[in-house]
């Protein structure tokens, strides 16, 4: 069943351009490696959705790594 795929909502401490931008970075690796499918970034709704086989608590623990506070998630599906 880990093939799975989910979509996820984060609320994203993103202050500026660098932030999201750091964020994007790492998703982007993480789509390289296959566990991430799609994700948005947005800096004005201080939103990442992403999309993908990851687990919830991997895909948090990504976007963390950045220092960037995640103040929330969700599973959406």
């Amino acid at each position: 069943m880990a093939d799975t795929e989910h979509q996820y909502k984060f609320d994203v401490k993103m202050t500026c351009g660098g932030c999201s931008g750091a964020v994007t970075r790492v998703l982007t690796k993480a789509q390289a490696n296959g566990g991430v499918s799609a994700f948005d970034v947005s800096l004005e709704k201080q939103e990442v959705l992403v999309t993908g086989t990851l687990p919830f608590e991997q895909v948090r623990e990504i976007i963390a790594k950045t220092g960037k506070e995640v103040r929330s998630g969700e599973v959406v599906n």
